[in-house]
């Protein structure tokens, strides 16, 4: 029988018959300020599941290890199991959100070169940032394993900020997580939808991200379901 293993802000992690297998399942719900803010929105998980599998589909395509296998229904997909690494890895190629109130930065300034970042992934501690000797002393993740991370996390960020371009859209910056396979593979996790990115319309820099909850500026399903529409148009050429 199906046991729920986890429940997140946004997706519950379910067990299957193969022990190295679990079911994904999204929910409509979003939630801002580290679940500070929560509500159910109708709809969200249905479209956040449709393009975060449309994503990894692109990135496996393109050589990128993922613990993704398919989607198996409007809300659900199937997923490797892997033991993930506690920290959240931030590639921005835009200043906005902490980044411009920390540092006093006007929001759309282009970095010449991406600026990476890595939190501890604790709700506890509100997500630290932490740097990567800390990361070492705390015995999170060897050097091998982080040098490996952030080539993947690049080469991530250089296949979706081609691949929004040609959606009309910015990728502004992103969060990753990463985690072990049972044989040791590293590889991508989590999901890849406009809940842990920020993209920005090409013409008006317009909000297509999750912003539109945490600001109030708009409903939030309608805005993802723009987003997965220009993803399908370029994807299915």
């Amino acid at each position: 029988m199906s046991e729920l293993l986890y429940e997140g802000k946004a997706k519950q992690m379910w067990s299957t018959e193969d022990e190295n297998v679990l079911r994904v399942v999204y929910m409509d719900q979003a939630t801002a300020l580290n679940g500070k803010k929560k509500d159910v929105i109708k709809g969200k998980g249905h479209v956040n599941n449709q393009i975060s599998s449309l994503i990894f589909e692109y990135l496996i395509k393109n050589d990128i290890p993922t613990h993704f296998i398919k989607k198996i229904s409007e809300n659900e997909e199937l997923v490797k199991k892997v033991k993930i690494f506690p920290l959240e890895i931030v590639t921005r190629n835009v200043a906005a959100g902490h980044f411009s109130t920390r540092y006093g930065v006007e929001e759309g300034k282009k970095f010449n070169k991406p600026v990476e970042e890595m939190y501890f992934k604790s709700d506890e501690l509100d997500d630290p940032f932490i740097n990567e000797s800390q990361a070492l002393a705390l015995e999170i993740a060897t050097k091998e394993d982080l040098n490996r991370i952030w080539d993947l996390s690049r080469k991530v960020n250089a296949l979706l900020t081609d691949l929004f371009k040609q959606a009309g859209m910015k990728l502004v910056d992103f969060k990753l997580e990463f985690g072990t396979l049972e044989d040791g593979t590293l590889v991508l996790a989590d999901e890849f939808s406009p809940d842990n990115c920020r993209l920005w319309d090409l013409e008006d820099n317009r909000h297509l991200d999750k912003d539109v909850y945490r600001r109030d500026i708009g409903d939030l399903t309608p805005v993802y379901e723009e987003v997965l529409n220009r993803l399908k148009k370029v994807l299915n050429k």
